[in-house]
């Protein structure tokens, strides 16, 4: 594949991110050129036509789940790209660190059962209209895993019934997997204009079938076609 075929979505690095070398393989074995970017940074790499905000624990988690992360020099270059329609998928922690800059509704709660959880779970796919789900079929179940912690996504019953209205709760846990309480079984939360996604299992951890599931390389393979289809100009 030539480099002209090869979006470049990059990762972006925090202090404690963990998963960003296998966000970045998965990425480059999908179709992508995925460099790591320190969150010192202040800009994007030049021709940027997506961004991965991988899992892990930035910061350390000190304060709330990527509410310190939210404020790293290269946030406002992504909430930029974000704001002229660059798609940005945040997987787990990257999904803590969306819902603190204000990019996704919704808070990121710990566990209901208080306890780390690490395990394949069931994902509905209730839209395929999305960057993030091109690949896959309405009412599809996807097996992803999950690792986390805090993973309770919570919105008041008021702004969840309105993004149930405008279709914004993209992947649900299915078949009573829901590994964490969230409200309504969500998993993965979509923002207004539908090109940020926030999602707590992490598809980079399945894409090889001998790791269990490929599933993770339709979300995945999905965001790469996205992005060879919407080049954003990064300022």
């Amino acid at each position: 594949m030539s480099d002209v075929e090869r979006p470049v979505i990059p990762v972006i690095v925090f202090p404690g991110s963990n998963d960003d070398r296998d966000a970045q393989s998965a990425l480059v074995r999908l179709g992508a050129t995925s460099p790591r970017v320190w969150h010192t940074e202040t800009d994007l790499p030049p021709d940027t036509a997506a961004v991965v905000l991988p899992g892990g624990f930035s910061y350390g988690d000190y304060l709330r789940c990527g509410a310190i992360a939210r404020f790293s020099p290269i946030m406002r270059a992504v909430v930029g790209f974000a704001e002229r329609g660059g798609p940005v998928l945040g997987i787990c922690n990257g999904f803590q660190v969306l819902t603190e800059a204000g990019l996704l509704p919704g808070a990121l709660r710990p566990n209901a059962s208080l306890t780390f959880v690490c395990r394949d779970v069931p994902l509905c796919v209730e839209r395929q209209d999305t960057p993030f789900t091109s690949r896959c079929v309405t009412g599809q179940t996807l097996i992803v895993p999950v690792k986390h912690g805090d993973g309770c996504w919570f919105a008041d019953p008021d702004d969840l019934g309105q993004l149930e209205t405008d279709g914004r709760l993209l992947m649900r846990y299915a078949d009573g997997g829901n590994p964490n309480g969230a409200v309504a079984d969500v998993a993965g939360v979509l923002n207004e204009q539908g090109n940020v996604l926030g999602l707590m299992p992490h598809p980079e951890h399945a894409v090889d079938a001998r790791l269990g599931s490929t599933d993770g390389a339709l979300i995945l393979g999905s965001l790469v076609d996205a992005a060879r289809l919407s080049i954003v100009a990064v300022v």
